[in-house]
């Protein structure tokens, strides 16, 4: 996700350094522009914005508070954006901890598998300061198709990641259902994906409904721990909120059983997988 959202803020003339924990990762974007930097001081040195792309709390936790991280390497004045999908209350933490250093901080989760984020076809979901999003404009006209306001605290922006994450996740376990009960009923999936693609008019519909279809689950756009951690970063959030989700519990559920069953590194699509297990598939 991040090499392509760096490749377009470079097509799009910005001055870019790179950061990865896997120096590699960083190198094959020297071709295209990127200043490989040696840390994430080094990365941060100078820049008017810090943007980040990691996996879950814990791995954006320690670029940010490391010794030599982003909170006390970022110039005063400048922005960390966060387009990292993590629970709301290590945004408010974020922002709290920019604002005590006089630094700015938005979090823009985005919508979008590698090859949107290769084609600047992202969603970008913008929370924070409405100054400092419109400030932020340049960065999300690189990377993304539109761009969304979600409010004026941080937070918010993670609140909708995750429930668009739920979303997702919601339509894969019922295209997983359906499959299971329709290869029993000995019909072919390729035609039920056929029909629900021109019912819904969807590319996300069709998409994920022809991996299935296929059960073309490696090599994963998005891995299955991934999809898992979102599931409890949704509950989380829900928790937060008083507010009952149940089809959520029932597809953390889900994607539990799939990582027992070894599937963490697969799509997690392939949670579809569960229903045609229980279907005796």
């Amino acid at each position: 996700m991040g090499s392509g959202m760096a490749r377009n803020l470079l097509r799009a003339g910005h001055q870019v350094a790179v950061f990865n924990r896997n120096r590699a990762k960083a190198e094959a974007l020297a071709a295209d522009g990127a200043r490989v930097a040696d840390s994430v001081a080094d990365a941060c040195s100078a820049c008017e914005a810090a943007l980040t792309m990691l996996a879950d709390d814990a791995a954006l936790e320690h670029v940010v508070f490391g010794s030599d991280g982003i909170a006390v390497s970022l110039p005063n004045g400048a922005v960390h954006v966060s387009h990292s999908t993590i629970s709301t209350a290590l945004a408010r933490r974020l922002a709290a901890e920019h604002k005590h250093r006089s630094q700015g901080y938005v979090s823009a989760p985005v919508f979008g598998r590698p090859e949107a984020a290769e084609n600047k076809k992202l969603l970008v979901v913008a929370g924070g300061p409405a100054d400092l999003v419109e400030r932020c404009r340049p960065i999300f006209d690189a990377i993304g198709r539109q761009t969304f306001s979600a409010g004026t605290e941080q937070w918010q922006a993670n609140a909708i990641k995750v429930c668009g994450n739920f979303m997702i996740a919601s339509m894969l376990e019922s295209y997983g259902e359906a499959f299971a009960t329709l290869r029993k009923a000995d019909v072919q999936p390729s035609v039920f994906l056929e029909i629900m693609s021109a019912l819904f008019g969807s590319p996300v519909y069709t998409n994920y409904g022809r991996i299935i279809a296929e059960e073309r689950f490696e090599p994963a756009g998005f891995a299955l721990r991934l999809g898992l951690k979102d599931a409890r970063l949704t509950l989380s959030t829900a928790d937060e909120c008083a507010s009952p989700m149940p089809v959520a519990n029932v597809i953390h559920d889900h994607l539990l059983s799939a990582l027992a069953q070894g599937q963490g590194d697969m799509d997690w699509s392939s949670i579809a997988r569960v229903s045609a297990r229980n279907a005796g598939l």
